[in-house]
């Protein structure tokens, strides 16, 4: 394959060559001229200026390279042999399909890009993937690979990850997702790969469910792990003593892994709590027991609840007590409403360090609110969704009360167009304000926001209402706030509605789309109507000129 290329890379080289001094040259004449040259004086300083390029060291033309894109990184391994050698030495990351044919592939691919050190191999669901022996000469070929990515690679086998393991003693990160391999494999990889220092694991298959499962770790890896990731296990428990042995772990995401978590939650914050600075937690049978334990970790920084309906005030307050460091929080309540203004109050008088507050369907008033903007003074992100208590009075309140807000996102929310009055006057620092389905937000509101505060970016999206729903899982960007780089990269809208919105009629929601589609339309023909104005004058004045 790589040996074709070169050769068909090579036979042009001498064109390529002089179409680009062609180039490079009339860029060089095209000023104007004292005196007129003769088409043979232009031909000879044509092919007579010196190339450049060529003359560049491998290692500025390796540079060059890394800055492109992939696609352009292609095109230019296809100018000449050197550009072609220098382009496949060069490249450090490679994302391959992983269907089983790749099999034949390898040793050329590997020959030309030897110095690849993050590999990613993915595979359609419906696809064959690689096996064993392909995995396991990759390993061969990359010796140096600190970064493995494996998606839907689901041939591969307890024993090919653990030669796999043996062979790439230097790997750094390893994430797998939909694959089949169990505890064997992955227990390879945490007793030979010691420099492991994050571990993503998601859909593994071949956990074995129940009492007989096999337990992970903590192995070599334990002393270096940073990072630990575990999403949709049936049996995410068995990871336990890799957890509790990670003496460094910083951050630790569960997401949707069943089964009860308190009493593994108290066993890791007993060995990892002076360290652990990030807990995510999302669908997760785990309740004040397991924040409690939590709290031990007296460095946290950054706790997301998503979806656990058993963590009530209490819990929140017991984080509050221990973990004054805590600078991110994200709550869902997910229709339990069982967080609130005792929480939130709590978080207020001991949090101090505060910059970032996600709210999703919980229910702040003015008294936690209040706290919060005067004893935060360093809360600068702010986002309120499906809230049924935020409305005017407590905008009012963050628009007095937080001096550093920057940034600000509304959803669902039954607030008006005196909210956003209340904005125009108070949140000094504040840059960007988001206002979605916020049904007694009007066109006009925003614009006299907009007219009132000009450096202030206010985004308006009237759509109809939508069930909430927020995943931190994947890390994507919300729809309800895509400017909110920090905030909003945590919530999502759709997924599993409540109840009471399953059951409502079609004809409601024809209704508020109706209601939503009209108040789109109203803006958008004012803004049309006042630009044809604007059009019509400037014409009249020039006709009048």
């Amino acid at each position: 394959m790589g040996q074709s290329s070169s050769t068909i890379s090579g036979s042009n080289r001498n064109n390529n060559s002089i179409h680009r001094t062609k180039y490079k040259s009339t860029a060089i004449i095209a000023p104007i001229q004292a005196e007129e040259k003769s088409d043979d004086d232009i031909n000879v300083t044509l092919f007579d200026s010196p190339d450049i390029i060529s003359e560049l060291p491998d290692e500025c033309l390796a540079c060059i390279f890394q800055s492109l894109g992939s696609g352009d990184r292609k095109r230019c391994s296809l100018v000449c042999q050197r550009w072609f050698t220098i382009e496949g030495q060069s490249r450090h990351r490679l994302s391959l399909d992983a269907r089983s044919d790749l099999f034949l592939l390898i040793p050329s691919l590997f020959s030309r890009f030897d110095s690849v050190s993050k590999l990613a191999l993915k595979c359609e669901r419906r696809s064959t993937s690689i096996g064993d022996d392909a995995l396991i000469l990759i390993s061969l070929k990359c010796r140096n690979l600190t970064r493995l990515k494996l998606r839907a690679c689901r041939e591969l086998t307890d024993s090919g990850i653990t030669v796999f393991a043996k062979n790439c003693k230097g790997l750094k990160k390893l994430s797998c997702g939909s694959c089949t391999f169990g505890a064997k494999g992955m227990n390879a990889v945490l007793d030979h790969c010691a420099h492991l220092e994050e571990l993503s694991v998601k859909r593994l298959r071949g956990i074995t469910d129940g009492t007989a499962a096999q337990l992970i770790g903590p192995g070599l890896a334990s002393a270096a792990l940073k990072t630990i990731c575990l999403k949709e296990l049936y049996n995410g428990q068995c990871f336990g003593p890799v957890i509790a042995g990670s003496k460094n772990l910083k951050t630790l995401k569960l997401f949707r892994c069943s089964g009860a978590w308190d009493e593994l939650l108290e066993s890791i914050s007993d060995r990892v709590n002076s360290c652990l600075t990030e807990v995510h937690l999302e669908r997760l049978q785990v309740s004040d027991r397991g924040l409690s334990s939590i709290s031990n970790c007296i460095n946290l920084e950054i706790l997301h609840l998503v979806k656990t309906p058993e963590c009530t005030n209490l819990g929140l307050i017991s984080i509050a007590d221990r973990c004054k460091l805590l600078r991110k929080l994200h709550i869902d309540g997910w229709k339990t409403n069982r967080i609130g203004d005792e929480g939130l109050i709590a978080i207020a008088n001991r949090c101090p360090n505060l910059q970032e507050l996600v709210l999703i369907g919980v229910n702040p008033t003015t008294s936690s609110l209040g706290l919060l903007a005067s004893n935060c003074r360093n809360l600068e992100r702010l986002a309120l969704c499906g809230s049924e208590s935020i409305g005017d009075a407590e905008i009012s309140c963050i628009a007095t009360k937080c001096v550093a807000l920057r940034k600000l996102c509304i959803k669902a929310c039954p607030v008006s167009d005196h909210g956003m009055e209340a904005l125009a006057g108070g949140c000094p620092n504040l840059v960007k304000v988001k206002v979605k389905k916020c049904r007694g937000v009007t066109c006009e509101g925003a614009d006299w926001l907009r007219a009132s505060r000009g450096s202030l970016a206010v985004n308006l999206d009237t759509g109809s209402m939508e069930p909430l729903e927020a995943s931190t899982s994947d890390g994507g960007a919300l729809e309800n706030a895509g400017d909110f780089a920090s905030v909003v990269s945590q919530l999502t809208v759709g997924g599993v509605p409540s109840s009471s919105r399953n059951s409502r009629s079609a004809l409601a929601k024809a209704r508020l789309g109706f209601l939503a589609g009209r108040s789109f339309v109203v803006c958008t023909l004012r803004r049309w109507s006042s630009t044809s104005s604007n059009h019509n004058i400037s014409a009249s004045n020039q006709r009048m000129n």
